[in-house]
């Protein structure tokens, strides 16, 4: 693969992930970010990288393509910017704060001929990508439900609820496990911290075949979680991505008939090896990948526009929560 160089716009606590990945891939070339005192440290650590403190500066040094970190509510300005310049590019998640925005993005990078991805990690994370491949070999049999824990004390956010910070996440790993669209979402939640900001989700997406996700979202939590289950007709999956050891469980179980009567038919759980690649490791070179112009397959800009499309959703269904 050509030695591509790519700006990251942002240098915050999510844009210096991105620094020091690319930077490890050898394919850190410039740095975008306002604050003056994060430069100068940055300088120390990034001695050949170059640094501007405005995107229009940046635009014009042949860089063969940008990642965007800046908070949600500037994805739309920057990443316009961008496709309108030529530049195919990295959004992280969310695209953008609603859908007509994340929609115009689409068109407008389709326009150009220019590839629009987004920072939908988990995508790349090898334990689900070890998921598929059991579900696909029919393992699981036919997918019942799934549901997500993602908890934490903080990062508490002003510009955007726990759902739209937190969910994407997961609402992603549904939709790729799904491969469908909910029927419906409902979302149920309480604002404790910042009225009208929601500190605690917990939303039902309905799916076709009588399918069903829950998502369960704080950043009002005492300790961090991150848990991923599955269950099918023919076993069962469990994900702990919280433990230092993270442990992905294969649990032969299901439930079967003797005429009317329920019978659990319990099995061995087993532990799944899958490989330690670091997902942002994996999710760059995919995109650098993809800088020749190839089309995005994983996490694509239209992919997003059905996340933000439950994402709004959702939303509807909380505010009339607090009515």
């Amino acid at each position: 693969m050509k030695n591509y160089k790519v700006c990251v716009v942002g240098a915050g606590n999510w844009g210096r992930n991105h620094i020091r990945t690319l930077d490890n891939l050898k394919s850190l070339g410039g740095v975008v970010e306002k604050d003056k005192l994060v430069i100068e440290k940055l300088k120390i650590d990034y001695p050949e990288c170059k640094f501007y403190d405005n995107l229009d500066d940046a635009l014009d040094q042949g860089f063969d393509g940008f990642t965007i970190a800046t908070p949600s509510a500037f994805h739309f300005h920057d990443a316009k910017k961008i496709i309108g310049s030529g530049f195919h590019v990295l959004v992280e998640k969310p695209l953008t704060l609603n859908k007509q925005d994340a929609l115009d993005l689409c068109d407008l990078a389709k326009q150009n001929g220019i590839n629009l991805m987004v920072g939908h990690l988990l995508l790349f994370h090898p334990a689900f990508t070890k998921i598929k491949q059991i579900m696909n070999n029919g393992d699981l049999g036919k997918l019942q439900y799934i549901y997500s824990n993602r908890l934490n004390l903080g990062t508490i956010r002003s510009d955007e609820n726990v759902f739209w910070s937190f969910a994407p996440h997961d609402i992603s790993l549904f939709q790729y496990f799904f491969q469908n669209n909910p029927t419906e979402v409902i979302s149920r939640g309480v604002d404790i911290l910042q009225p009208g900001i929601h500190d605690t989700t917990i939303t039902s997406l309905k799916y076709p075949n009588n399918t069903m996700g829950h998502i369960f979202v704080s950043w009002l939590h005492p300790f961090k979680e991150h848990r991923f289950v599955i269950v099918g007709s023919e076993g069962m999956i469990h994900f702990e991505d919280s433990l230092s050891n993270k442990p992905l469980l294969f649990y032969d179980k299901r439930v079967m008939f003797e005429g009317d009567i329920p019978i659990t038919d319990i099995g061995p759980t087993k532990r799944i090896d899958y490989n330690l690649d670091q997902p942002l490791t994996l999710e760059m070179k995919y995109f650098m990948k993809h800088l020749n112009g190839d089309k995005i397959e994983i996490a694509s800009g239209e992919s997003a526009v059905e996340i933000i499309n439950i994402l709004e959703q959702a939303t509807k269904s909380l505010k009339k929560r607090l009515q």
